[in-house]
């Protein structure tokens, strides 16, 4: 078991078997059927995601990361000393650890995800490699309002949410600007957001990023249905389903489906659930946008876009934006 005395403080405020359970027997009995994409992100699902993040077909992940690298000095000046980062869906923390590299006098980080035993491993081992930075982690929902944790000697610094990786096109555009105005609260008056989001494209590079040649992608969509099964006594064959991703230009949205291969009866906890052949379920929008759009639903928000970097293929985006009167 990782040790987490290395953390500053720990708090475990992850959906309970009941939350998960509700969902998953509402999504399925609706019409189309479809499961929340926040629960690909157990153990497992956290391990397979790692490794897409590898694949040559998944421009995101490399494409961030190096933008990363080559802004963090302008990231820096404008974020100012002593902040706290508080990046949401913290993953393996290598992202936040180029812009804590970066920062002058970082005075916290705070790691949020679903993903309990991921997120500890994560932050555990950032701690031991920075002991001079509190670490926190909090293990949350964080598409639900949840408490950031208050970190002592902090004040003269600003807050700082940190969202990586465009997770943000996980929700429909009306519900991402909700979002981002939740997360102008996290950061405060004075605080501010960075943020990866990915921009559309040719629908060929979309297409591959999402149906990568070694199934890595297709492994991550079904485990959501082994999820299921050991978690809550699902009876879902996993090799009854099959993985699906296509781009879908008139929404601007790569959409992920797991479909049924014939006429089947699947049970989760004792209800039963019938599916036809070619029925899918709907596991997971990521939608893209150009800057202007990103930039306006950012306004929408309540925050001021206030720098944006792109790569030299303009595959990808990182932005910059103050909360309130912030800089």
């Amino acid at each position: 078991m990782t040790d987490r005395t290395a953390l500053a403080s720990f708090e475990d405020l992850a959906p309970d078997d009941d939350d998960f359970l509700a969902e998953v027997l509402e999504g399925l009995a609706d019409e189309p059927k479809h499961l929340p994409c926040k629960f690909f992100y157990d153990e497992q699902g956290s391990k397979l995601f790692e490794r897409i993040c590898g694949l040559p077909e998944y421009y995101l992940t490399r494409t961030e990361t190096g933008l990363l690298r080559a802004s963090a000095p302008e990231i820096a000046a404008l974020v100012g000393p002593d902040c706290q980062l508080v990046e949401l869906g913290a993953g393996s923390g290598e992202k936040a650890r180029i812009v804590l590299d970066a920062l002058e006098r970082p005075a916290a980080f705070v790691g949020v995800d679903i993903s309990r035993d991921f997120l500890v491993e994560a932050t555990a081992a950032l701690a031991a490699d920075l002991p001079h930075l509190a670490v926190h982690a909090v293990c949350a929902d964080f598409t639900k309002p949840f408490r950031v944790p208050a970190v002592e000697g902090t004040s003269d610094g600003k807050r700082v949410v940190f969202f990586p990786g465009s997770t943000l096109g996980n929700f429909t555009p009306d519900r991402a600007v909700r979002f981002l105005a939740t997360a102008a609260e996290v950061a405060g008056p004075g605080g501010a957001m960075l943020i990866g989001i990915d921009l559309k494209k040719d629908a060929r590079i979309l297409d591959a990023a999402y149906n990568d040649a070694q199934g890595v992608t297709a492994a991550f969509n079904i485990n959501l249905l082994a999820r299921v099964n050991r978690e809550l006594g699902g009876t879902f064959a996993l090799d009854g389903f099959r993985h699906h991703a296509f781009y879908d230009a008139a929404e601007g949205r790569i959409e992920m489906h797991l479909v049924s291969l014939k006429d089947q009866v699947v049970r989760v906890v004792g209800t039963e659930f019938r599916f036809r052949e070619g029925e899918t379920i709907h596991t997971e929008n990521s939608y893209k946008y150009s800057v202007p759009e990103f930039q306006d639903m950012a306004r929408a928000a309540g925050f001021v876009p206030v720098q944006v970097w792109t790569d030299e293929n303009d595959l990808f985006s990182i932005h910059y934006l103050a909360s309130g009167a912030g800089t």
